[in-house]
């Protein structure tokens, strides 16, 4: 089978799913947005079911499914961290950059056991130059703990993190435009600023990469 490819996504997150036999099952990938990894997902199994709370993302993930000639995947409007997965009876749970505790959870009781629950969520280490961690972001011991009360024991976790390094401080601004107006929305660009004028001069990425199963 050819390599399991989907722009924008980790090539080390998806061999951890191209590795899983899911001929025949049915993934929930939570947190779909525009289908990435539901579209990459659906030629290796039987269905895929996307779901996600903005509904602009996934009119796009529908035409893209149907421009793709796929047939087998569908995109449905929840709240990832509110609605129950039991009712989509998936035999594996995925998700890119989609994850918290709330989530974890409802994996947990939306899975038989033995079942994968595939992930990649922020590293706590994710800009920690701005001085302010994401809610999203989780360190390797809190993955851990989070998933064992979930009802999962640990496979795979992998940390993958990229630290930009900067010559000046319009270099390093350079970098981050695009993510000015989020930062001025949640004070992050100020501290990143301050960060600047102290003489820092890198940008962090970091990403937790996880496969569990449910025991």
């Amino acid at each position: 089978m050819a390599p399991l490819t989907a722009g924008g996504i980790s090539p080390a997150f998806l061999k951890l799913l191209a590795d899983e036999r899911l001929g025949g099952l049915t993934v929930l990938d939570v947190g779909t947005g525009r289908g990435r990894l539901a579209l990459a997902l659906a030629p290796r199994c039987d269905r895929v079911i996307g779901i996600d709370r903005d509904e602009s993302a996934l009119a796009a993930a529908r035409q893209a499914a149907a421009a793709a000639g796929l047939r087998n995947v569908e995109f449905v409007a929840v709240d990832a961290e509110a609605g129950e997965y039991l009712g989509f009876a998936p035999d594996v749970v995925a998700a890119h950059l989609c994850m918290s505790t709330a989530i974890a959870e409802r994996a947990g009781r939306a899975l038989a056991r033995g079942a994968p629950f595939a992930f990649v969520a922020f590293h706590a280490d994710q800009w920690r130059e701005t001085g302010r961690r994401s809610r999203f972001a989780w360190s390797e011991d809190e993955a851990a703990s989070i998933l064992a009360a979930a009802g999962f024991s640990l496979e795979h976790l992998s940390v993958e993190r990229d630290v930009q390094e900067f010559s000046g401080v319009e270099q390093a601004l350079a970098a981050a435009i695009g993510l000015e107006e989020k930062w001025r929305a949640d004070g992050r660009w100020f501290r990143y600023i301050k960060f600047l004028e102290e003489g820092g001069r890198t940008l962090t990425r970091a990403h937790l990469h996880v496969m569990a199963r449910k025991t």
